[in-house]
């Protein structure tokens, strides 16, 4: 009987404490949960094509300081296979990136079933956020359609081009003007967005000082524009610098996508000066973007990429073994093709760290929408 009182007694000694420490633990935990900051502006930079190889070629070829991948305080990784394929293409991870949903290759803005999916722009202009679109490609690829179009094929390009005319999207900067300007359907899509209160134009160059109560366009070539190399000079970081100055002057806050688009295309063709000038593009354009994040302080900045490609390793130069030369770097590739390595993610600002970690591509939208929280 003693042995029994004493083994109760003790249980109800040590109960409370088993409850008191787990609603302490509980109130610790959202305590925590209320302290994460909340950003105010979302800037996304997509590096199409881009692997952690890549990311490198800014550390080793960078001759005008240290590469802009160093600014960040957090960094994570992304599985980024697709609903159909351990190897993505850009139409399915940028819908990932864009709508928070797993779907097949080759789609835009729809899921497996081929159903239209709110994307990010469409959710945050819900809540009066401004919203920009910036690549180097057409502005209907595969990326940066994904932000603001719904269609069951990535090579619908006139449909994404008509989409965008209805989007909320309220500035863009890429190519892609033969889409919306002697279409087969015969329509003028050019005069459908001036219609729209877009001001289009056809250069950075054309473009005047942007007045906060108008939209703009800039279509600055037929379809993509040409490569770093060939002469498309700062297109990317000046039009990225723009329309942040753009959007932040309008006092409202804004979500901006910009993709270095032309890093896919050098992988595809196995080409290592356009990779690494398109690489070097890249890393100026994040500089831009984390200098106006130090001077904005409520800005969240996420850099990721869609997927790999070209399989890029920075090899020793002049064969291998005994016979290399190991303070030499050349890139090297195993396919013209994507591949499924894991892919960084660089985050910094309001949030940040909830982007470390190894997770799956589409909970970059559920991380950036938790944050935000305007639901």
């Amino acid at each position: 009987m003693k042995k029994f009182l004493h083994t109760t007694v003790s249980l109800f000694l040590i109960i409370p404490f088993v409850f008191i420490s787990c609603k302490k633990k509980t109130s610790t935990e959202e305590a925590i949960t209320r302290e994460v900051p909340r950003p105010v502006n979302v800037i996304l930079l997509i590096g199409d094509g881009m692997g952690l190889a890549q990311v490198s070629t800014t550390v080793y070829f960078k001759k005008d300081g240290p590469s802009n991948f160093q600014r960040f305080e957090y960094i994570g990784l992304i599985n980024s296979s697709s609903a159909d394929a351990k190897i993505t293409d850009s139409a399915a991870s940028g819908t990932a990136f864009a709508c928070g949903e797993l779907t097949y290759n080759g789609a835009i803005g729809v899921d497996t079933a081929k159903q239209s999916i709110t994307n990010i722009i469409e959710y945050v202009s819900r809540s009066g956020y401004q919203t920009g679109v910036v690549a180097t490609s057409s502005i209907t690829h595969a990326t940066p359609a994904s932000f603001y179009a719904h269609a069951a094929s990535r090579n619908m390009n006139e449909l994404i081009a008509t989409q965008l005319t209805e989007s909320e999207v309220d500035v863009f900067m890429g190519g892609g003007r033969k889409f919306f300007e002697n279409r087969e359907d015969g329509e003028d899509m050019i005069q459908r967005l001036k219609d729209r209160n877009f001001n289009i134009y056809y250069s950075l160059e054309e473009l005047p000082a942007m007045d906060s109560g108008k939209k703009y366009g800039i279509l600055a070539a037929p379809d993509g524009l040409p490569p770093v190399y060939q002469g498309r000079g700062e297109f990317l970081s000046q039009a990225t610098e723009k329309t942040l100055n753009y959007l932040s002057g309008k006092q409202q806050p804004f979500f901006l996508m910009v993709e270095g688009s032309q890093i896919d295309w050098a992988g595809h063709e196995n080409n290592g000066e356009y990779l690494i000038t398109e690489m070097l593009d890249f890393d100026r354009t994040i500089g831009k973007v984390m200098d106006f994040a130090e001077k904005n302080p409520g800005t969240l900045v996420i850099v990721t990429a869609d997927h790999e490609t070209g399989g890029l390793a920075l090899s020793a130069n002049s064969g291998s073994g005994m016979g290399a030369n190991y303070d030499e770097i050349m890139p090297t590739f195993s396919t013209g093709g994507h591949t499924s390595t894991l892919l960084p993610v660089f985050a910094s600002g309001p949030g940040a760290e909830k982007f470390a970690g190894i997770y799956q591509n589409n909970q970059i939208y559920h991380k950036i929408v938790d944050l935000l929280s305007l639901e």
